[in-house]
């Protein structure tokens, strides 16, 4: 039986196909659209600093902050009052044990000194005629006691006033290098007034702490070198000579003292330095740069490349993949990467917050991150 179509059905048949040839349409145009859109805004291609990931030799070590301290220094000044009379000595000079600083009037002293020496002269004739007389009985034996007494007092009162001539006479107490001049001559100067300050340089004494942790990992006979950042290239070597037997108890340190041959003299008392002490055999360690991590709350990441067979004016196009990773102990500018990364990958070392998984990158390395264990910071003023 033959199907006969009403002109409404055609009608409708006419009305589908219009509207499934406009779907179609629109579907093709939104295809075409998407690929110009997906061709004009293709994923940028970013410049990045690269290196490839290798094995270091760390020495374990404790770091720390001290200062420096002179093994023996002293403000030299008098223990009786007097008049400066001569000043014979040159601020800054060095100078040896005994040499003559400064001079105070003796003048009076030394006047007393004849008087007491005359009296005991006189004391010790006497004595010495009664002990004549003694013999043949002439005199009693308290007379004699009383001669002996009265010479031994004057000769104490001679010594005495010699010890105060010498006390007035200021010697340097030990060899060391001078300060700067406190007095003048014709100066007063009380018990205690400050003349010059004298300090050995040559060797020097370093203070630091060290948390009770820490303690137990150091000994006496250490090796340690010290930075100073008035000498950025210089490493002053010494060793441990005394640990202090007790903890603080208000910080929980322990107080350390180390021994430095100074004889260039630039190491000076009061000086602020860094102390590195080596702990133990050296071990090898995978180590990137700091900034090749991203420290985030939810984990640090780094970006592992792989090279791509894609070129852009020459340079290899690189694609970078975020990885997940573990690090260790920092060292300087560096720090160790225990898990997420194997030795020799390729690893972003700068431009990290331009990038996302899948990122197109090309590498330039005319500015690499600084990547020294052992950095030193130099005051610009």
């Amino acid at each position: 039986m033959k199907l006969k179509l009403t002109k409404p059905m055609i009608k409708m048949l006419i009305c589908v196909g219009a509207l499934f040839g406009l779907i179609f349409i629109f579907k093709i145009g939104q295809a075409m659209l998407v690929k110009h859109f997906t061709n004009e805004h293709k994923m940028p291609i970013v410049t990045i600093s690269a290196m490839q990931a290798q094995m270091s030799a760390w020495e374990p070590q404790f770091k720390a902050t001290g200062s420096l301290r002179t093994i023996k220094g002293v403000e030299v000044t008098t223990e009786l009052a007097g008049m400066v009379r001569t000043i014979n000595f040159t601020p800054g000079a060095f100078v040896q044990q005994g040499t003559l600083l400064v001079q105070l009037d003796i003048d009076p002293d030394v006047a007393q000194l004849h008087s007491l020496q005359a009296a005991a002269n006189l004391a010790k004739i006497t004595y010495n005629r009664d002990k004549s007389q003694y013999k043949i009985g002439a005199v009693s034996k308290q007379t004699l006691d009383s001669d002996l007494a009265n010479l031994e007092s004057d000769v104490a009162q001679v010594v005495e006033q010699q010890a105060n001539i010498a006390k007035k006479t200021i010697t340097a107490p030990f060899t060391g290098k001078l300060g700067i001049n406190q007095v003048n001559i014709g100066q007063y100067l009380n018990p205690g007034d400050k003349i010059v300050m004298l300090e050995t340089l040559d060797p020097i004494y370093v203070d630091f702490y060290v948390p009770q942790e820490d303690i137990f990992q150091l000994e006496v006979g250490q090796p340690v070198s010290v930075y100073v950042d008035s000498h950025p290239d210089t490493t002053f070597n010494g060793q441990i000579t005394t640990i202090n037997p007790a903890v603080d108890a208000n910080v929980r340190n322990v107080e350390v003292e180390a021994t430095l041959p100074n004889p260039t003299n630039k190491l000076l008392p009061g000086m602020f330095v860094s102390v590195t002490v080596k702990t133990g055999v050296p071990k090898s360690y995978l180590t990137l740069p700091q900034t090749a991590i991203s420290f985030n709350s939810y984990g640090d990441i780094a970006y592992i490349l792989q090279k791509t067979d894609q070129k852009q004016d020459g340079h290899d196009i690189w694609k970078a993949t975020q990885t997940f990773v573990t690090t260790g102990e920092t060292r300087g500018d560096q720090i160790a990467v225990l898990k997420g990364i194997k030795q020799g990958d390729m690893v972003v070392t700068s431009g990290q917050l331009k990038l996302k998984n899948g990122s197109l990158v090309i590498i330039d390395n005319s500015v690499q991150p600084s990547n020294n264990p052992n950095p030193h910071v130099i005051n610009d003023e």
